[in-house]
């Protein structure tokens, strides 16, 4: 699984001209599912994403989590995040699960927040969405479970 995270003042989805869903201040993240991915790799990510340090202290410094803050969370699911572009101009998305086993884990990970007191917004599974956001920092950062953590 690979998180595309970003912080934000607010962020929100749109799809076919209606807004459906919105987040204040938290965490905006792209969530990509591969081929090989699991329902171990979600816990891992989760847990990896709810205590990762990036929000300030009263001292400015990038030392609280979501969890520490209370912050908001919108997931959207972004097979492209793992487009492969390492022959020709037209990205390959062959690394990519297939859309019904990757909505069954984007699922997962959806109900493992909640499991952890999270009340997630999210976009919707297959459908083109319009994401906005304010990125706060700017702090983008990228975890990949394919990376031991």
């Amino acid at each position: 699984m690979r998180a595309l995270i970003q912080r934000v003042k607010r962020a929100k989805v749109t799809v076919g001209g209606k807004q459906i869903a919105w987040i204040g201040e938290g965490m905006l993240l792209l969530l990509g599912i591969r081929r090989k991915d699991t329902p171990e790799d979600v816990g891992r990510l989760v847990d990896k994403v709810v205590n990762l340090r990036i929000f300030e202290d009263e001292a400015g410094k990038m030392n609280l989590s979501l969890k520490d803050t209370g912050g908001e969370l919108l997931v959207v699911p972004q097979f492209t995040l793992y487009a492969n572009t390492r022959k020709g101009r037209r990205p390959s998305f062959e690394d990519a699960m297939g859309a019904k086993d990757a909505q069954e884990l984007f699922e997962e990970f959806i109900r493992e927040l909640e499991r952890r007191g999270f009340t997630p917004r999210r976009g919707r599974f297959g459908e083109h969405m319009v994401v906005s956001l304010d990125n706060d920092g700017p702090v983008t950062i990228i975890i990949d479970t394919e990376e031991k953590f």
